[in-house]
């Protein structure tokens, strides 16, 4: 299990990605409290971390990563405008996160062939377990 440090360094690169036009929207806000919720991130401190982003903290575990990922393909799906720069943006954030090269240019390639561009959990677990073995 992560632990909190972790916990609002994964909230805070969420919010950074979110604000991609300096303003966060009303369903990326939505979505991104649901997952501080789910976190067990307070208001408040998911409010501040708004304003006051943390210092990103590498992951461990190589299946919080993924998760991890999954959550930031879920916000960039949220508004349906994708741009070119938000595929970029994207695709470093997995290999900061230190994910495969392939195996995220095979989600960001196929996201297009699911409903909603929402690739189910387990068909990109799937992809990221092919590149890790």
């Amino acid at each position: 299990m992560i632990n909190r440090v972790e916990k609002l360094s994964l909230l805070s690169e969420m919010i950074a990605f979110a604000q991609k036009d300096e303003n966060i929207k009303s369903i990326e806000y939505k979505f991104l409290f649901g997952v501080a919720k789910q976190l067990d991130i307070s208001k408040e401190d998911f409010d501040y971390l708004i304003e006051h982003p943390v210092t990103y903290v590498h992951l461990k575990s190589h299946s919080e990563r993924i998760v991890q990922f999954h959550r930031l393909v879920l916000l960039m799906n949220l508004d349906h405008e994708i741009s070119s720069k938000e595929l970029v943006k994207l695709h470093n954030f997995g290999l900061r996160m230190g994910l495969s090269h392939e195996s995220i240019n095979r989600v960001l390639d196929l996201m297009d062939s699911f409903p909603n561009k929402i690739v189910p959990p387990d068909f990109l677990i799937d992809i990221f377990k092919v590149q890790y073995n």
